[in-house]
């Protein structure tokens, strides 16, 4: 006898491996962590066969800037998950912030992972695209040449759009 509670049960339709062709990640933060949040999405895209390209609006410039991209920190104040184990009063003392991200950092040496303009380096030779937001670069008074040399262009939020279009694209917002 057939049991009829499996009887109501769809069968799984077959997807395809990725359903998703391409990722947009914008980043609004130049914070260490979410800088490598939105990098390891991008290349772990790529790894997967899929586009990634990447877009950095207002604070997030900071990480595609000359010179300040590996000197990014840990955001230790109003952070709700660091607050978690340590307070506010702490988090705050002067020194603070720079040794919680040293103590990031080494743990990532620690499994390999590159530091960010080395991340840089490799989204760009797999295929990866970066860009600058318009707006904040003109807020900020930043050129093309105040930026790391792969970022390929500083463009407008349409253009941003734009770069979205097509089937199977997702945007991530970070």
């Amino acid at each position: 006898m057939e049991n009829t509670a499996t009887q109501s049960i769809p069968k799984a339709k077959k997807v395809d491996k990725h359903p998703v062709k391409k990722v947009l990640i914008i980043c609004a933060r130049g914070t260490l962590e979410d800088v490598y949040a939105a990098l390891v999405m991008a290349n772990g895209a790529l790894m997967e066969g899929m586009e990634a390209k990447m877009f950095f609006t207002f604070f997030g410039l900071e990480a595609i800037r000359k010179g300040q991209c590996n000197q990014l920190h840990t955001a230790t104040v109003g952070n709700p998950a660091f607050m978690q184990s340590i307070p506010t009063i702490i988090a705050g003392l002067p020194g603070f912030e720079a040794l919680a991200s040293s103590m990031m950092k080494k743990e990532m040496e620690k499994l390999d992972i590159p530091c960010v303009s080395e991340f840089f380096e490799i989204i760009e030779a797999s295929g990866g695209e970066i860009y600058a937001c318009k707006l904040a670069a003109d807020m900020f008074h930043l050129k093309q040449e105040d930026f790391i040399p792969e970022v390929k262009d500083i463009i407008t939020v349409g253009d941003m759009y734009a770069l979205a279009e097509g089937e199977g694209t997702q945007i991530v917002f970070i």
